[in-house]
């Protein structure tokens, strides 16, 4: 997953440009045809808010997950290297992968992260077991590079296999569990076969010629997936990214050849990484026949729902869709991050809902196992406005317009017969409606005060003066119930 930088023009150019690929790659939506996971992407699209972290070894440098070690000529991947550790790639390569020998999260509390999600009206997690780097957050047996191993020096703590701490606190707090996974894996001589040097992101040899090695990397994947299917409780979500390993026909590889030429963009040729996406999910649905699959970016039935990533869609979209979105400027811990006020999370919450969508916020812990705590006061500040507007948030769909304007969005609730107003300004004057239907023994009234509103009908729709004691009710985004 790319990452915004502070202050680094360049990064967030490419981020941009990443966003809007991953839109123009997910036009298409082929609905997966098991009315099971039909049903369970409508249970889905009830929780609306989510978190989403990233953490591993890489949090003691404070450099973005992964993708320093990327080999590419690019501002996010070069520009991401921690400073001062070396300007050889192989030697900054060597000292990345020996951080965790110095991994060592003593404050490691899972069940304090999901007491705040919770209060900050938060409903379902996903967790980086695995990124780009190849770095297990789980006990895997197909692999040494993985926290629990005895060279890693949180290997001895009692709760070192973390993604089984961080999946069973939040289930207890009645939250969906969701692993993410990495099918890249840099570290994987399957994947970089040391017998090459990784000029890029993608697999660093020819899988047409050497296809007992890519079987060996399938394989190895299957089992890992597998490890987390079997192992460690009920998975609502397998979120799987790095959607450039994916089947491609001959014609698409020819195009992405043509296309990535002019750009200059990879240095090996593009090549079809096939890891047999169905077979991979009737494995999953095998031991979890109720998991919903998410194959990031990558068009096709097991991808369950889209995945925005820093964007939220002008207008929606009109399938299953979630923004991935951080609550600073990194998607890993880095010092000192800007993060997003609680206003603006909330803003976005109620855009991302308005527009039928669900919002996975990022947080990246630090190296000693601890969130930020400006991150805990934004989820207290955040849950406050929840405690008190939830009913128009949870469960609810979109109406027939999302909004009107910069400053209004609806909702309703499932069955039709309630509707939400959020007005992201508490209005000084009257306010006119002109999107929004009010039958004439409708009850209006502000969540949290039992004060009617009254309003009164005009050509093309409603007007409604708000008494302006009514604006102490909330703060951020004020909600109006509409009920038949």
């Amino acid at each position: 997953m790319k990452f915004l930088r502070i202050n680094n023009i360049i990064l967030i150019f490419f981020v941009l440009i990443y966003s809007s690929q991953i839109v123009a790659q997910s036009k298409e939506y082929y609905p997966d045809p098991n009315p099971v996971i039909q049903q369970r992407l409508e249970e889905w699209k009830d929780l609306k808010f989510g978190l989403l972290m990233h953490w591993g070894a890489y949090s003691q440098w404070g450099v973005v997950e992964s993708w320093s070690i990327c080999p590419e000529d690019l501002g996010w991947a070069t520009g991401a290297r921690k400073k001062g550790v070396s300007d050889n790639y192989f030697d900054y390569l060597r000292k990345y992968e020996a951080l965790p020998k110095t991994f060592n999260p003593v404050k490691f509390n899972p069940e304090k992260w999901a007491a705040a999600a919770k209060e900050a009206g938060m409903k379902y997690v996903v967790f980086t077991t695995k990124h780009h780097d190849g770095f297990c957050m789980f006990d895997s047996k197909y692999t040494n590079y993985k926290i629990t191993d005895s060279s890693c020096a949180f290997s001895s703590n009692p709760r070192s296999n973390v993604a089984k701490e961080i999946f069973s606190a939040f289930r207890k707090e009645n939250f969906w569990v969701g692993a993410y996974f990495s099918k890249p894996d840099w570290h994987s001589d399957y994947y970089w076969w040391k017998k090459f040097p990784p000029a890029d992101r993608n697999a660093n040899y020819s899988i047409q010629k050497y296809p007992e090695q890519w079987k060996k990397f399938v394989d190895y994947t299957y089992n890992q997936i597998d490890e987390l299917m079997s192992d460690y409780g009920k998975i609502d979500i397998l979120w799987l990214d790095g959607g450039w390993v994916r089947k491609k026909t001959d014609a698409e590889v020819k195009q992405e050849y043509d296309e990535l030429y002019e750009n200059t963009r990879w240095v090996r040729l593009p090549q079809s990484q096939d890891i047999n996406m169905p077979a991979l999910v009737k494995q999953v649905r095998n031991k979890q026949p109720n998991t919903i699959v998410v194959d990031r970016a990558v068009p096709g039935e097991q991808q369950n729902y889209l995945t925005p990533e820093q964007h939220i869609p002008e207008t929606g979209l009109p399938y299953p869709w979630e923004t991935c979105m951080t609550m600073g400027n990194s998607w890993s811990y880095v010092p000192n991050d800007k993060y997003k006020s609680a206003e603006e999370i909330v803003k976005k919450l109620v855009d991302i809902v308005s527009k039928g969508g669900n919002y996975l916020l990022n947080i990246g812990p630090g190296p000693d196992g601890e969130l930020d705590p400006v991150a805990y006061d934004r989820l207290k500040q955040i849950g406050e406005w929840i405690k008190i507007n939830g009913e128009s948030i949870y469960g609810s769909r979109m109406y027939t317009v999302f909004g009107e304007g910069d400053n209004i969005r609806y909702t309703q609730s499932k069955d039709g017969k309630t509707k939400y107003v959020f007005l992201f300004n508490y209005p000084s004057n009257k306010i006119q409606l002109h999107k929004i239907s009010i039958h004439q023994n409708s009850i209006l009234q502000m969540l949290g005060s039992q004060q009617k509103i009254k309003w009164t009908s005009i050509n093309d729709g409603v007007e409604i003066q708000l008494p302006a004691e009514l604006e102490k009710s909330s703060k951020y985004v004020w909600v109006l119930k509409i009920q038949k």
